[in-house]
């Protein structure tokens, strides 16, 4: 069974940068992260695939990058120029089973961290 533990959260100014890490176990296929505003939908941010290929939404390209580290078995979400519109609770999320495309849609997704809050101050 696969774990998620997310970590890296915390507070930014605008402009500024952090990363959110997520320790998993297991080689889940697809690894992505999602963030969620209170009363609003989780919505996909950056899902990554076994072979590494990224995606991102389109208001975080160039912006944030994600990645992974098998050997450590952690993904990464590199945020930089943070926006206000960036403060979000942040989860990590996996899926087992090969996928052509990995899903954007968190329905798509069997595992999920705690979550970690980003805060981004103007």
């Amino acid at each position: 069974q696969v774990r998620l533990a997310e970590s890296g959260g915390g507070s930014v100014q605008a402009g500024g940068s952090l990363r959110l890490s997520c320790k998993h176990s297991g080689f889940p296929y697809c690894l992505g992260w999602f963030r969620q505003a209170p009363g609003k939908e989780r919505e996909g941010v950056a899902i990554i695939d076994g072979v590494g290929e990224p995606q991102y939404e389109d208001s975080v390209k160039g912006r944030f990058t994600i990645s992974k580290d098998d050997f450590k078995t952690t993904l990464y979400l590199d945020v930089n120029n943070a926006k206000p519109e960036d403060t979000d609770m942040y989860y990590c999320a996996a899926r087992v089973g090969y996928f052509d495309v990995c899903p954007r849609h968190p329905d798509m997704y069997q595992t999920w961290g705690q979550g970690t809050q980003v805060t981004v101050s103007s």
